[in-house]
């Protein structure tokens, strides 16, 4: 690479002219970077949502469930088949492996559910999961004077938004539902023998428009069509209805026997800070810039001042913009601290400034490839940024303090021929150095499931930012030296360091065993630290934001609820610690989506400075005290609000299974109360439904014969009965409505069931004639994984020890005095922390052994590889004393920062031993000799790379601030254990040296004595 060097020197202007257009390319790449708080990751995930109107758990289960489970369970690469059936619908989910073509396994689902033979009916979505299927916004919208809020919204706003590229949907809570509702008075439609389904069919058969064919006439074709319209209410009222199960019933018009009126439904109530309010949730595209919709929603809602407010309960994009100037802001600060270390140690102005251009150049660069490769600026691609500030600045340092050092001792002074053997001396060690640094990123491609994907952004924008860094190291670092260095004072005599670290090595090489027992001590004795440690995937960081979820028993109404949600908001009205509230009663649950009468969700904000644990505590049991006088059975959850990252693994999870439904709820409840009194433990939930009252009517099979009586008949009386009957939206007056069937009287109890008048051949027959009714007890759910029907409790953990904690969890939960059906199966986040720490430990040593190849490439010596490696074992003294004082836990980012100190502590040994085999092959010293001179030679490039590198990663070390965490761990690794390994290798490459080479030393030393 040394005629990269030679073309710059002879070509300067021109290479001017390239930086100066890569800096512009840099800034526009920078300027078109998609901003977001994560990796655009899709998880391979699937979720089958299937609907079945009006079908209980149970018939869920067995007529949708069940079968669709069985298609897609033999689907190649499924991991995991989870399920759950409520009344109405039922959720299937699937996990893939990450390399899964989530597109071709679509398609097979898609295909396999159009075999199976499933109620008509039902109804069957595949949706996929990612970090931008997560609301980024959800906003409370009031009206303005008298403005009709909702036709603003469906009219103008909500089309206006929908126009945003990036959005992928928008939808508004607590909409009131204009219906024209059709009271019947069943007194009077029994007289004329009429049914709600009878009557829906007769009302739409008065709305008919058709094609009939088409008139041929000589010189034209004129298509026919046949029409017959229901205008307006008045019209619709005297339809003439005729009873089609009792033919001497005479015809009635509609509105003789029913009351017809236009009236407003509330399904849901949504509400900000206790005042009513229409809740908007946004979602983004896969591939959005977040911050981009984000600015472009509030624009448009900008526009509607006049007409709405609008308060935010949550927007992600105010956390992401936070977190990137929080990084931006410490990244700065780190090439700051990195560029006073360089001065420090060159105590010249110029030769910094040239050794810092790296940073910006080289950052400038990567950010070109960051956006041909489509990835976003997120807290890892911006943390590899603030990571690499002070590992690319290394090439430059090594090259300018040759330069800088050979043109002092020159008579001759600057000029090219000096500069170019300057940089050629040593251009292999940097090349080989930044090489190295690059390959150790290469095995976390390897690592794969969520930490490979999450990582890989962060691993390329290190990687090519540091081979941008080598580039800049040997083309416009030389040219800017030869204009800077041209009057240099001339090189001042060794100084203290030197000396003392010379007298240091060759003290060293008389006492090699009492080093390595010295070194070898500080070693274990790092490791006795680990136990200390804990041991979790990603350490816990506080959200400011709180959800909380009220479940009152499974029949509860709407209206209940409701009351129950307002004497909750009045409470936290009075909590000083909470900014604002948002509100949702009867929403449809974001996890499931189903809506839920019966449940209220809260996002409580909360203010800065708060405890976030013992306000939870404090308001758990202010909700809990309010739940319990209204309804003793209601459950109360309080957490950290999730944000939508990688899971942390932070948990601990007891699946239990049975096909004894009643055995499986007493055990979930058994081991859940056994969690509550963990104190290690927080937000611990049972996913084991309930039960509620249901009514069964089983037919008698003769009896129904003898009446001439079907299931289904049976099944279409009562349901006309008892729920209401949709005709479908007709447009009448010139407004387009939902119409709505229903009686004036409710079926208020089980005998009214037992009298009901079923209408046969032979006369009418009461129900209890032909069925049994009786009331049973049933699951408002039916939960399934892989088949087997489960029950799980899940908690998280406080602390960091994961492992430790899941372990005491699972053996206390297996001491338990169980039902004897039930059995479990214990574990959670660790059992995947320790298949993620097995895979980065294996990555560790692929990248080792890459290492290894490429110093014996590069130094062409089987023993070279092995020295340079003996700088890596005592990285872990810094790295875990440093952890223990940070009182940081070993995590993903910390193995990660593992991972980054191969690479970056084999520069400083790659530089020293390049300089000795350089000594011993053009100088012809002895190994002692060549030892000692390198050593002094190579002090001050050595120091001044580790210190900047140190000083870069300082500002990341001692962050508090959200969102950047990911990086702390990571950065306290790097500076423990490039601290330690930089003080050690300092000594103990000469060390081990000597041992590779002992033969040849004895020989030296020898023929010293002969000579002497």
């Amino acid at each position: 690479m040394n005629f990269l060097t030679r073309f710059s020197l002879k070509n300067a202007v021109a290479v001017f002219i390239v930086s100066f257009l890569l800096i512009l390319a840099g800034l526009y790449s920078f300027s078109k970077l998609k901003i977001d708080l994560l990796p655009n990751i899709e998880f391979p995930q699937l979720s089958i949502e299937a609907t079945y109107p009006g079908a209980s758990p149970d018939d869920v289960n067995e007529s949708v469930t069940s079968k669709i489970e069985d298609q897609v369970k033999g689907i190649e690469g499924v991991k995991s088949v989870q399920s759950v059936s409520y009344e109405n619908v039922g959720i299937i989910n699937l996990e893939f492996p990450f390399n899964t073509d989530l597109d071709k396994v679509e398609q097979q689902i898609n295909s396999s559910i159009k075999e199976l033979d499933l109620p008509e009916s039902s109804n069957v979505d595949v949706n996929r999961f990612s970090f931008g299927s997560f609301p980024i916004f959800n906003i409370s919208l009031f009206a303005k004077d008298d403005a009709n809020l909702e036709k603003v919204l469906n009219d103008e706003v909500i089309p206006e938004l929908n126009k945003i590229q990036g959005i992928n949907s928008v939808s508004v809570g607590g909409v009131k539902e204009d219906l024209l509702q059709i009271t019947v008075d069943k007194e009077k439609a029994a007289q004329a023998g009429l049914t709600l389904d009878g009557m829906k069919e007769q009302i739409n058969q008065k709305a008919v428009s058709f094609p009939a064919g088409t008139l041929n006439g000589k010189e034209l074709q004129i298509p026919v069509r046949v029409e017959e319209k229901v205008a307006t209410i008045d019209a619709l009222k005297k339809i003439q209805l005729k009873s089609t199960t009792n033919p001497e019933a005479k015809p009635v018009k509609l509105g003789d026997i029913a009351k017809v009126e236009a009236v407003t439904e509330q399904g849901e109530y949504t509400r900000y800070d206790g005042k009513d309010a229409l809740s908007m949730a946004i979602t983004k595209k896969q591939d959005a810039n977040t911050v981009e919709v984000a600015s472009e929603t509030m624009k448009i809602l900008k526009k509607y001042d006049d007409q709405l407010d609008y308060a935010i309960g949550f927007d992600s994009a105010d956390g992401i913009e936070k977190s990137v100037e929080t990084l931006v802001r410490e990244g700065l600060l780190g090439a700051l601290f990195a560029s006073l270390a360089v001065l420090i140690f060159l105590r010249n102005f110029r030769a910094t400034i040239i050794a810092i251009i790296s940073i910006p150049l080289s950052l400038l660069v990567s950010a070109i490839f960051l956006n041909q490769l489509d990835i976003s600026l997120n807290i890892m691609t911006l943390g590899g940024m603030a990571v690499a500030v002070g590992r690319v600045v290394d090439d430059s340092i090594v090259v300018i303090e040759n330069i800088f050092r050979r043109v002092r001792r020159s008579e001759e002074g600057m000029s090219n021929e000096l500069v170019e053997s300057s940089t050629k001396e040593i251009l292999k060690a940097i090349t080989s150095s930044t090489i190295t640094t690059v390959v150790v990123f290469l095995p976390i491609g390897f690592v794969g499931g969520i930490t490979g994907e999450f990582f890989l952004p962060f691993a390329l924008t290190v990687v090519f930012s540091l081979l941008a860094s080598l580039l800049v190291a040997i083309t416009i670092v030389p040219i800017l030296a030869k204009f800077a260095f041209k009057k240099v004072p001339p090189e001042e005599k060794e100084g203290k360091l030197q000396r003392g670290y010379a007298k240091a090595i060759a003290w060293s090489l008389n006492h090699k065993i009492k080093i390595l027992i010295l070194s070898f001590i500080l070693l274990f004795s790092s490791f006795a630290l680990v136990p200390s440690l804990g041991f979790t995937f990603i350490p816990n960081e506080e959200q400011k934001m709180l959800q909380t979820n009220v479940q009152l028993p499974a029949s509860t109404s709407l209206e209940k609820t409701n009351d129950v949600s307002l004497k909750i908001e009045k409470m936290f009205a009075d909590q000083n610690e909470i900014s604002d509230v948002t509100t949702e009663v009867g929403s449809r649950d974001f996890s499931t989506g189903v809506k839920r009468p019966n449940q209220v969700g809260y996002f409580l904000n909360v203010k800065e400075g708060v405890n976030v644990d013992t306000f939870i505590d404090k308001v758990q049991k202010k909700m809990e005290s309010i739940t319990k006088e209204e309804s003793p059975k209601a459950t109360v959850n309080v957490q950290e609000a999730s944000t939508g990252g990688p899971p942390t693994n932070n948990n601990v999870t007891v699946d239990l299974y049975s096909s004894n439904l009643n055995d499986l709820q007493k055990a979930a409840k058994q081991v859940e109360n056994h969690l509550n009194k963990d104190k290690r433990l927080k937000y611990v939930t049972n996913n084991f439904s309930d039960k509620q009252k249901q009514l069964v009517v089983e037919v008698d099979p003769d009896k129904a014969a003898e009446y001439g009586v079907s299931g289904f008949q049976l099944l279409g009386t009562i349901s006309d009965q008892t729920k209401p009957v949709s005709v479908g939206d007709l447009k009448l007056d010139n407004t387009k409505r939902a119409v709505q069937l229903s009686y004036d009287k409710d079926l208020s109890s089980v005998k009214e069931i037992k009298d009901l008048q079923v209408f046969t051949e032979r006369g009418p027959v009461l129900v209890k004639d032909i069925a049994d009714v009786r009331t049973i007890d049933t699951f408002t759910s039916i939960q399934k994984l892989d088949g087997k029907v489960f029950a799980r409790v899940e908690a998280d953990i406080k602390g960091d020890d994961v492992q430790a904690v899941t372990k005491d969890v699972v053996d206390g939960v297996k001491k338990l005095d169980l039902p004897k059906d039930v059995s479990l199966d214990g574990g959670g986040g660790s059992d995947e922390t320790v298949e993620v720490f097995q895979s980065l430990g294996l990555a560790i040593l692929t990248a080792i052994g890459l290492v290894y190849l490429t110093m014996l490439v590069t130094f062409g010596k089987a023993r070279i590889p092995f020295i340079i490696l003996s700088s890596l074992i005592f990285v872990p003294i810094g790295s875990l004393v440093g952890l223990v004082l940070a009182k940081e836990p070993l995590s993903v980012s910390v193995m990660i920062g593992f991972l980054m100190l191969i690479g970056i502590v084999t520069t400083n040994a790659i530089v020293l031993v390049d300089r000795i085999t350089q000594n011993r092959e053009q100088k012809g010293m002895t190994i002692r000799q060549s030892l000692i001179e390198a050593g002094k030679t190579r002090l001050r490039p050595i120091l001044m790379t580790a210190f900047a590198t140190i000083a870069a990663l300082i500002p990341l070390a001692l962050t508090t601030s959200s969102g950047t965490l990911i990086s702390k761990g990571l950065a306290i690794t790097v500076i423990g254990g490039l601290a330690s390994s930089t003080l050690l290798t300092l000594i103990i490459i000469p060390v081990v040296y000597e041992l590779f080479f002992a033969k040849q030393v004895k020989r030296e030393k020898q023929l010293e004595k002969e000579t002497t």
